[in-house]
């Protein structure tokens, strides 16, 4: 049995202004050519498939697309929610989806059955059983008798509980998918679960939002079963858990931030022989489909240093460009200009724009950064430092200032979209 690990595609992502519409699509036509010449039977999705709880239309019809495409390779399609999930946008469509070999697991039932998914073979034999785990959100939990807090408890008494609620919870579903396999007839079957959530070790990058289930910061490799693999989600580089081969993130597959730029992105070829308890595990790289570059450089530099990256591109793509600017130059008033006259014959697009920050240098020669230099995002987290608010306050108005620059981004597209329509009726 072959089972193909992806996550956090993010659908509806838009990196500083800029949509990953074409990015997305690119990447679909891919996974297609992936899934039938690797002969996938199931395609395991660990959370996270859009970016924001409201998703835009066309990260919608690109999702639901996806589906219908798939259906000719007779791949089995398993999707989990995220913590960038809306449980409610995912379960709208999950009756319907059933009947296109989908099953959506949007977020935690009450009843574990829920949880337990038959993984088949495209000749339509069992495979593999599943424990299929979303995003466990605090509220979820605190439905579970062993989730009701005690008063006078501390903080990391509170930790405590959540990580033996959590790992209790997986061991219920271990349990529990041990007796589907033995109630389907062969209690040798492969034990598989999922997982949306950091584990402790596990190496983060910026677009990464942080997940404080309580106290909870990261949950202990030790507290989750001896499942025969783990499909894990949430975090974009892809990496072992506790050196585990069978405890994995496979990343995401597109850099959803800059610091992800120089990943090579891929997912997870999990392949399971009968004469293996264990499955073989192997990566399967991601081409990149969009070129991105963090770059440190002083203007007299700039050229010199893009040339290795602009001789790697592709007829029409264009570079998206971080420059921390270095040297002297920081203090230069009209940078932005110089940038745009140095910039203006190559195929480069400057998103972001970063001082250096010099050691040794005196405050008042440290240049601030422009309004220019800064996204929406940045001047908003710089303004919650200002505030003397709790991780789990911090994280709720982040959450929801990016929801509303989701909505304002999908309400512009619509515009843009308006006027074309209406300059082409004129």
């Amino acid at each position: 049995m072959r089972i193909l690990h992806s996550s956090d595609w993010h659908l509806g992502q838009f990196f500083i202004g800029k949509s990953r519409q074409s990015e997305h699509q690119a990447f679909f036509r891919w996974l297609k050519q992936q899934i039938i010449q690797l002969d996938i039977d199931v395609l395991l999705v660990a959370g996270d498939i859009f970016d924001s709880a409201t998703p835009p239309s066309y990260a919608r019809e690109l999702y639901h697309q996806l589906i219908v495409d798939l259906q000719p390779t007779g791949v089995q399609l398993v999707l989990l929610g995220g913590n960038h999930d809306s449980v409610a946008v995912l379960q709208e469509s999950a009756a319907l989806l059933k009947y296109l070999h989908t099953q959506v697991v949007p977020g935690y039932q009450t009843d574990i059955q829920q949880h337990l998914i038959a993984l088949k073979r495209k000749n339509g034999e069992v495979g593999a059983v599943l424990a299929a785990v979303p995003f466990l959100r605090p509220r979820d939990l605190s439905q579970r008798q062993d989730g009701k807090s005690q008063a006078g408890q501390s903080a990391s008494d509170k930790s405590l509980q959540l990580q033996q609620q959590i790992g209790s919870f997986y061991q219920e579903l271990y349990q529990g998918a041990a007796d589907y396999a033995t109630a389907l007839g062969n209690k040798e079957l492969p034990l598989v679960a999922t997982g949306h959530l950091t584990t402790v070790g596990a190496s983060s990058t910026e677009s990464v939002r942080e997940i404080y289930i309580g106290t909870l910061e990261a949950l202990p490799a030790s507290a989750l079963p001896p499942f025969a693999y783990i499909a894990l989600g949430h975090i974009h580089q892809a990496q072992k858990v506790a050196g585990s081969e069978f405890i994995r993130y496979c990343g995401s597959p597109i850099p959803l931030s800059f610091d992800e730029a120089s990943q090579q992105k891929q997912l997870l070829l999990v392949e399971f022989n009968p004469e293996n308890a264990k499955p073989e595990v192997r990566s399967i790289q991601v081409p990149c489909f969009q070129p991105l570059l963090s770059l440190t450089s002083n203007l007299a530099s700039l050229a010199t240093k893009l040339q290795p990256a602009l001789l790697q591109l592709a007829p029409g793509q264009t570079l998206w460009l971080e420059l921390v600017l270095s040297g002297e130059d920081v203090l230069l008033s009209d940078v932005q200009l110089q940038l745009q006259q140095q910039l203006a014959d190559l195929p480069v697009e400057l998103l972001k724009l970063r001082r250096e920050r010099r050691s040794g240098a005196a405050p008042s020669l440290q240049a601030d950064p422009s309004l220019q230099e800064l996204t929406v995002a940045d001047v908003f987290s710089a303004r919650l430092l200002q505030e003397e608010l709790t991780p789990e306050l911090n994280q709720r108005l982040t959450q929801l200032h990016q929801l509303a620059l989701a909505q304002l981004a999908e309400q512009q597209t619509v515009v843009v979209s308006a006027d074309n329509a209406g300059g082409v009726a004129g």
